[in-house]
């Protein structure tokens, strides 16, 4: 086992007891080993870890919470910088701040700041990794409210790919402040975020309505119709699959295609009742779930569903409008309606959700965030077990998304797969991409830190 200077944290080799479990990410076809895992326990540590990696020319990835569908985060053959030790959160309730080691999960914060009715914009799954959600913009249930979770940073600390720690904020390195908010890994290993939080107390409501096929497109439209009118507190949810043994639903319709409309609430549950009738009008449903629960309940409520250990692929889209010919592809999932021999078992589900309120009231060029005018973002979910499916299975989510393309306006940053350089292009426009650029020959012109929905620097991008 090498000795590397100044390194404090626990090292991993092929054939190490705890390798293959540190080397495992939350997308099953990811299957990469290391050369290396340097378990980092200090800043101190990350900055040793990145050093050893460039001494040695080894490439470097950074894992947070393995979320990412590629499990870019896992090198194969190079070096893990692995941050999963760095989990820890400290509250201060009276000023209302919430310090965030960089290998936290979105569940450690919620459950530091929940005990005092405060919270901040933090995904929807819990076992997510705080830093790869914020960085690429960071979508949540309050975002609607109080914005995404990068605009609730206050200073970011860094580890620059020279190894040296710096700090980013307002008033200390604003360039790499903005590049941050929304500009993924690309600038060097975050280890430490500064949140604002704000009192949201711990109530939540979830509603989902759910409607037969039939009934899909008109049941769309009114949820549409709905998106500018609704209160902050709501994020208006809508899903397209096929239906579960679920118990909040009839027998005939398990197994069925169906379309579902509904909300997700956080505040006063009486005022989001009031949502209910409206989203009633367009049809009858065949079930409904409607439950009041905390809200940290509503943060951990798809980890079953997002588990760890299943075989993963998605394909996302930003939409600025939601016009009859996107809501029937979105209802179809990308099969024509002529088409009987599809197997419904390899038939990706398909989720919106919508953004506005204070998402958009943020300025396009305030944040490398991009895309502040989205009305609603789309993605196609598969996730099986069998590697046999692995062909069928991507496919038809390809299709899928396909499907809905010719209505996208962009894509969000950590919705990417496998789309590349294109990809990237679509999460930021030219005029973003061009001042990241900027940024990326500043703080990492030898792009060391590639493995990640990468922005190269100029001469890279020329060669």
């Amino acid at each position: 086992m090498p000795s590397v200077r100044d390194f404090k944290g626990s090292i991993l080799m092929p054939g190490d007891a705890a390798y293959d479990e540190a080397r495992s990410v939350w997308n099953a076809i990811v299957d990469k080993r290391p050369a290396i895992i340097m378990r980092c326990t200090s800043v101190s540590d990350v900055a040793a870890a990145v050093r050893f990696g460039r001494e040695q020319g080894m490439e470097i990835g950074v894992r947070g919470g393995g979320h990412s569908v590629l499990g870019i985060s896992v090198p194969d053959g190079g070096l893990m910088v692995d941050l999963t030790p760095l989990g820890g959160v400290r509250v201060d309730p009276d000023r209302r701040r919430a310090w965030v080691d960089g290998g936290a999960l979105l569940g450690a914060l919620d459950r530091a700041a929940q005990p005092f009715g405060l919270a901040t914009t933090a995904g929807n799954v819990s076992h997510t990794g705080v830093g790869g959600l914020t960085l690429g913009g960071g979508m949540g249930w309050l975002a609607r409210k109080l914005g995404l979770a990068c605009d609730n940073v206050v200073s970011f600390e860094v580890v620059a790919s020279d190894g040296n720690i710096i700090r980013a904020s307002e008033s200390e390195n604003p360039d790499l402040f903005w590049g941050l908010r929304g500009g993924g890994g690309n600038f060097g290993v975050v280890t430490g975020f500064e949140f604002d939080l704000h009192p949201v107390g711990t109530a939540a409501i979830i509603a989902d309505l759910y409607y037969a096929a039939a009934d899909g497109a008109k049941v769309m439209q009114r949820w549409r119709d709905l998106i500018p009118e609704a209160p902050r507190e709501a994020t208006l949810t809508a899903w397209s699959g096929t239906a579960g043994d679920w118990p909040w639903l009839p027998p005939e319709h398990q197994g069925q295609h169906l379309t579902s409309v509904g909300f997700a609430w956080v505040g006063d549950p009486d005022r989001g009742h009031q949502l209910l009738p409206a989203l009633r009008d367009a049809a009858r449903p065949v079930a409904e779930r409607v439950e009041e629960l905390t809200y940290l309940e509503l943060q951990a409520m798809d980890d079953e569903r997002q588990r760890h250990r299943l075989r993963r692929y998605w394909k996302g889209h930003y939409l600025r409008e939601f016009g009859d010919e996107a809501i029937d592809a979105f209802v179809s999932r990308g099969v024509p309606s002529s088409d009987d021999d599809v197997n419904s078992a390899v038939l990706p589900t398909g989720g919106l959700q919508s953004y506005g309120g204070a998402i958009s009231l943020i300025g396009d060029g305030d944040t490398a965030f991009s895309h502040r005018d989205t009305l609603v973002e789309f993605v196609a979910v598969a996730g099986w077990t069998d590697p046999a499916e692995d062909h069928d299975q991507m496919s038809a989510a390809r299709r899928y998304a396909a499907a809905v393309e010719p209505f996208a306006a962009g894509v969000y940053v950590n919705d990417l797969a496998d789309e590349g350089p294109a990809g990237v292009k679509r999460a930021y426009g030219s005029r973003q991409l061009a001042r990241l650029t900027e940024l990326k020959d500043r703080y990492d012109p030898e792009n060391v830190f590639h493995l990640n929905h990468n922005i190269p620097p100029t001469r890279q991008a020329a060669g």
